[in-house]
């Protein structure tokens, strides 16, 4: 138990620099966009004098690192300060728009480990197959396209040709609001997320697999008469999950952090679409407290499928 406990707490405390780290990068390029937040946020007022006073009153003529630690300050107490352009506290926003932004990623994270889970086995199993030869052809071709441009085929393909899911939004706009409605204007959104996701670990479930097969255990498993399905699933398939939940967890980040701009895309009322929104309006604290709060989510799933494969294979991190 001591060495699981002190495996944990290393892997929080590497966490707790990423943030850290994140949020000083976040700040610093937030910083270095051309032009300034009291022109954006003042307009057509935006004379002299009243650029002074805003600028001031916002603490944005002090030095950068008096107004980072001023920020991070806060941020630790709880307040992520208060929206420019939609005056209203940051954590407040980023809370209601955190909702949509889950039940997407969620959508999109079983939807990849189970489609990736699936064609991966089934490639192994008939490895030199057609089969094989077309799942490793699909997975290439998954890999090498963009979440956006995807989602962009699936819009043309089944939103405005075949007409069978609406081109976005979380609801319709007369008459939904049930979790019917939610779920068809959730499909288009969550594959365009989980596709790519499912082709990296379907690549690395077929590898882990026809690795294990070949190994000394797995011939003597068949050299004992067991059945293959149950060699496939109890030997290649479970010892080859140590492998692949890491995987599994660096997608949940993926697909927490491409929901940016798949969510644009669908019009979807998450982080990712407030953050563009932000960006564009140069909401500086909007754009400081969403990306933070995504990259918390990205540390959390990475940290959780560290411990979860740490728990399943200790010898992981053990030095042995």
């Amino acid at each position: 138990m001591s060495k699981v406990r002190n495996f944990i707490l290393h892997r929080l405390l590497a966490a707790i620099i990423v943030l850290i780290g994140v949020s000083v990068i976040v700040f610093l390029a937030l910083a270095a966009i051309p032009g300034d937040a009291a022109t954006a946020i003042l307009g057509s007022f935006a004379t002299p004098d009243n650029k002074a006073r805003l600028t001031a009153s916002l603490g944005l003529d002090k030095p950068l690192p008096v107004q980072y630690l001023s920020w991070l300050s806060n941020v630790l107490k709880g307040d992520f300060g208060r929206s420019y352009a939609l005056d209203r506290p940051v954590l407040d926003e980023v809370l209601d728009r955190l909702g949509p932004t889950l039940i997407l990623a969620a959508a999109a994270l079983c939807l990849c480990s189970v489609i990736g889970l699936l064609l991966g086995a089934v490639a192994a199993v008939r490895h030199r197959s057609w089969i094989d030869r077309l799942i490793t052809l699909a997975v290439l071709i998954g890999i090498s396209t963009p979440s956006f441009f995807l989602g962009i085929v699936l819009i043309l393909i089944f939103a405005v040709t075949l007409r069978w899911f609406p081109t976005g939004g979380m609801y319709a706009l007369f008459g939904g609001g049930d979790l019917l409605d939610l779920l068809h204007h959730l499909v288009l959104p969550a594959l365009t997320l989980a596709l790519v996701a499912a082709a990296i670990i379907a690549r690395l479930t077929r590898t882990s697999m026809l690795e294990i097969i070949r190994q000394d255990h797995v011939r003597t498993a068949r050299a004992k008469g067991l059945r293959e399905p149950r060699i496939m699933i109890v030997h290649a398939f479970r010892n080859g999950l140590v492998d692949i939940i890491p995987v599994i967890g660096l997608q949940a980040g993926y697909v927490l952090g491409g929901a940016v701009y798949v969510e644009t895309i669908f019009q979807w009322p998450g982080i990712g679409r407030m953050l563009v929104d932000a960006i564009m309006q140069r909401d500086v604290l909007l754009v400081q407290g969403g990306v933070l709060i995504v990259a918390t989510g990205f540390v959390i799933f990475n940290l959780a499928a560290d411990i979860i494969q740490r728990l399943v294979d200790p010898r992981i991190g053990s030095g042995r």
